[in-house]
């Protein structure tokens, strides 16, 4: 149940936000940012320095609150993903599939979203447990590719990361994905110390997703009902 209950979450959430950074106080003022603009998930990326302690505060920061549901991404191996795990990592992102990862992910009942971009790789990820994917570099590709892939794969969730942004983000969600991983569009005024601008970024990507799933909503209503 505890899986079920993450993968809900991250749904739920719809972006999460792929958080890089020179380093630690960056991070966390970046993750932070988005979260007061209303971003739930946030994807902590081990490119950071000392990120399992960025893992660790912003669980404990936000223990109390149910929606915002905290990941570990760049995760590369398995020695990495228990690391993270054990700082209270909710899901483990990686770039691409690794079975180990996948194992010790099963283990503890963690969700693993691993990156992949063909149909074999796909595969593989879904065979080994995997129950969202991730579309890595989505960019490599666009929307179209989910009808493609769910072609031979109807029940396969995805969740595009890479050249996701505000412009694009409608055609993603329409075309199919779970979820969505944005990250350098909505991070480009921390590199300028400007977190303001951060949480007025993530406020406009959640007010573009609330409407954009308010009109797949009404959308749904209307077919089911002819």
């Amino acid at each position: 149940m505890k899986r079920v209950n993450i993968l809900t979450r991250i749904e739920q959430a719809g972006i999460l936000a792929v958080v890089r950074g020179k380093d630690k106080a960056t991070a966390l003022k970046s993750s932070q940012s988005v979260i007061k603009g209303g971003i739930r998930g946030i994807e902590v990326t081990f490119t950071i320095p000392k990120a399992q302690e960025v893992i660790e505060e912003l669980v404990e920061e936000f223990a109390e609150d149910p929606r915002i549901v905290i990941g570990a991404g760049t995760v590369l191996d398995v020695v990495t993903a228990q690391l993270a795990i054990m700082a209270g990592a909710e899901y483990i992102v990686s770039p691409s599939f690794d079975r180990e990862t996948a194992e010790l992910c099963n283990l503890y009942q963690i969700p693993y979203l691993p990156g992949c971009l063909t149909i074999t790789e796909i595969q593989t990820a879904l065979k080994a447990g995997v129950e969202i994917v991730k579309l890595f570099p989505g960019n490599a590709y666009g929307p179209s590719i989910i009808s493609a892939i769910k072609a031979p794969f109807p029940y396969v969730n995805i969740m595009p990361t890479g050249g996701v942004n505000l412009d694009n983000m409608e055609e993603w969600l329409a075309a199919g994905a779970v979820s969505v991983g944005v990250g350098g569009s909505l991070f480009a005024s921390a590199e300028t110390g400007d977190f303001a601008a951060v949480t007025t970024s993530a406020r406009e990507y959640m007010d573009k997703y609330q409407e954009i799933k308010g009109e797949q909503i009404w959308e749904e209503l209307f077919h089911s009902e002819k």
